[in-house]
């Protein structure tokens, strides 16, 4: 036990949700005190290249249909379910009411999975579908204050002891100390081009959204298309905030925002909702910002692997845990249990805080 009593016995390189997940995953072992978070952002932040306050977000279908995202489809709906149950307004996560619609059939295999563990799941009929859409479903979904929750687990981490470090790396090696044990590689888009990483697979999804007020949203609302997506999600615990996308624009890291973007988004979501439509009055939403962002994509679907890094001679084990594209508050838990079970055998058994 002596040598895992320093407190960057295991790094975590990002401070995005993938990386603070695997924190809470480790805190909820009683490991705090052995955790130590670099990142050049920090939740609180606002950066082009810090992409987790961007997501809209919310649990939705999105996330492809390979056996791996379902998995961590589940674990990250149980999660913020529980989240929603025991703590909705210290952690601004909420059930809300959802209506997901498709323009092209989906796979049954994904829709009996999705059937097996969604709250009040049930298969809307032709009649209920708008013109042109193959399939709908409603059921009760997740939404989240993707900015505030991220500071709630900022807080709630550090009261376990973890450490943050605000500090820009270069490589794999510069994160870690002569101390560290574990490194867990965290570091989203950086992947593309990180020494040591450089991982091909790896691509930035754009997308473009619109912060808005609209008091009467109340429903989640997402339809997929051909190379489009358009949603609306109301913020929970926001003053009727609400955010309406959006675009899926592959191998894109544009961080600019374009007016005829906007516009289109405006009226695809009053077309998809009417509660969006009515809101203030029939006057429709009022916009507070525009923002765009990039999703940290991976052919195939996200990396979460063991290998070793070597610095000074001296082995550590490194798990890399990145590529979720924009699932990463839905897979974010369950990609973190993954990551964390990859290196459960080296952990020490004794908690040394309380469990979360």
């Amino acid at each position: 036990m002596a040598s895992w009593k320093a407190k960057d016995s295991i790094v975590i390189l990002g401070a995005g949700i993938i990386g603070l997940d695997v924190a809470l995953v480790l805190v909820r072992k009683g490991l705090g005190p052995l955790i130590t978070v670099v990142a050049e952002y920090l939740p609180g932040d606002t950066a082009p290249d810090y992409t987790s306050p961007w997501a809209g977000c919310n649990y939705s279908s999105i996330s492809g249909s390979d056996a791996n995202a379902l998995r961590w489809d589940r674990l990250g709906y149980r999660h913020l379910l529980q989240l929603a149950t025991q703590c909705s307004a210290e952690s601004f996560v909420a059930r809300t009411a959802s209506t997901e619609i498709w323009d092209d059939v989906v796979p049954n295999d994904k829709i009996k999975i999705m059937s097996e563990y969604l709250e009040n799941f049930s298969v809307m009929t032709p009649e209920q579908l708008p013109q042109g859409a193959a399939f709908g479903v409603t059921f009760n979904t997740i939404t989240l204050h993707a900015p505030k929750h991220l500071q709630w687990l900022y807080t709630t981490l550090q009261a376990a002891g973890v450490t943050f470090v605000r500090r820009s790396v270069t490589d794999l090696p510069s994160a870690v100390s002569p101390d560290t044990k574990i490194l867990f590689n965290c570091i989203g888009n950086a992947a593309m081009s990180f020494p040591g990483v450089k991982d091909a697979k790896c691509y930035p999804t754009r997308g473009q959204v619109l912060l808005v007020r609209a008091p009467g949203v109340k429903r989640n609302m997402m339809r997929y298309g051909n190379g489009y997506i358009t949603y609306v999600i109301p913020r929970p615990l926001s003053n009727d905030q609400v955010i309406l996308g959006g675009y899926l624009q592959k191998n894109v890291g544009d961080h600019a925002t374009y007016d005829h973007e906007t516009k289109d988004i405006l009226k695809r979501t009053t077309a998809l909702s009417t509660e969006l439509a009515s809101s203030n009055n029939g006057q429709g939403p009022e916009i507070l910002g525009v923002a765009s962002g990039l999703r940290p994509s991976r052919e195939g679907g996200a990396r979460v692997e063991r290998t070793e890094l070597v610095v000074g001679g001296k082995a550590i084990a490194l798990v890399h845990n990145y590529g979720a594209g924009g699932t990463g508050y839905q897979a974010g838990y369950g990609m973190a249990l993954d990551a964390v079970r990859k290196i459960e055998q080296m952990l020490p058994t004794q908690e040394l805080t309380a469990s979360l």
